[in-house]
């Protein structure tokens, strides 16, 4: 298949693969939840179970009357209700996708991360993963982590690494990504002890731990998007002006990155969480209804790989 380079491409993918994933919501009761849901039927690419709270059952409603054969509803007394049956419906292998509704995320993720009955993997480290289509770009760039770890250990780094390498060959069907490790300098250095992590992150891809991949750093993210800024400091690497993913070195930058393509970069951004059983979409309220149906398309999608 042909890798995909823009978020609109997502549906047409998912069409082609001949399957359904059946998502389960908790609590569509908001305007964008039911645009995302009813977009998503139309474009052939998902089936819901609608997990929706009493007396805030309109939405899931009007969505079961207009399409009986790809919704189902399921009754809650409260938001964590909803959230302990949405995710136990992924939990016994009847939803493929997670995601979230008019739900506060604190509640979503307490039934995700509960020990006997959530979604978390044994063992596994949660993130977050943005995949952004911005004009300057020619290509999908992804970036972590900017919503769950404030700032991450080796050992965190090395889980978000695999993660979003994974994820970005999912998505994109490229297979070699090449990784920006950003900071604000090029220099490694004990005065930043992230940069001591890099250094071992560097030394594990070069022993293909995580498959075939090109991984450079500390850089600044001009460098890793602009091959001229690369030139004029006279940093050479396949990574330089090349990056498919950059990798951020704390969730105060990755945060400040996703607001900033958002609003003066002219961004759509899709994200979802990794290090569950499967994908769980958990956009911000301040995001469009288009990105958070390309979220949901981008999650399918990983589901299905």
């Amino acid at each position: 298949m042909e890798p995909i380079f823009n978020l609109k491409s997502l549906p047409e993918r998912l069409r082609s693969l001949g399957k359904r994933v059946t998502v389960a919501v908790a609590c569509p009761a908001d305007s964008h939840t039911e645009e995302v849901v009813e977009r998503s039927i139309r474009e052939e690419i998902a089936d819901f179970i609608l997990v929706a709270v009493a007396g805030k059952e309109a939405v899931a409603k009007r969505l079961l009357a207009d399409y009986p054969e790809h919704v189902v509803i399921i009754d809650a007394e409260d938001d964590d209700d909803a959230a302990r049956k949405a995710v136990w419906e992924v939990h016994e292998g009847r939803a493929q996708v997670l995601m979230k509704g008019t739900i506060n995320t604190d509640n979503l993720l307490r039934a995700v991360l509960n020990k006997e009955r959530g979604i978390l993997i044994k063992g596994s480290v949660l993130t977050h993963i943005a995949i952004a289509e911005t004009p300057q770009i020619p290509h999908l760039l992804f970036f972590s982590d900017a919503a769950v770890i404030p700032y991450p250990t080796y050992e965190q780094f090395d889980a978000i690494v695999g993660y979003i390498t994974d994820t970005f060959r999912s998505i994109t069907g490229k297979a070699v990504p090449r990784v920006a490790l950003t900071h604000c300098t090029e220099k490694v250095s004990e005065k930043f002890p992230l940069t001591l992590s890099y250094e071992q992150i560097k030394a594990d891809a070069a022993n293909k731990k995580y498959g075939e991949v090109e991984i450079a750093g500390p850089m600044d993210v001009k460098t890793a998007c602009d091959a001229e800024s690369g030139a004029l400091k006279g940093i050479s690497s396949p990574v330089v002006g090349n990056a498919d993913i950059l990798v951020m070195p704390d969730i105060e930058a990755g945060n400040t990155f996703y607001k900033t393509l958002t609003l003066f970069g002219g961004a759509t951004i899709a994200g979802m969480l990794a290090g569950t059983t499967v994908p769980v979409v958990v956009t911000s309220r301040a995001d469009s209804a288009d990105s958070k149906f390309y979220s949901l398309a981008a999650a399918c999608l990983k589901a299905l790989r």
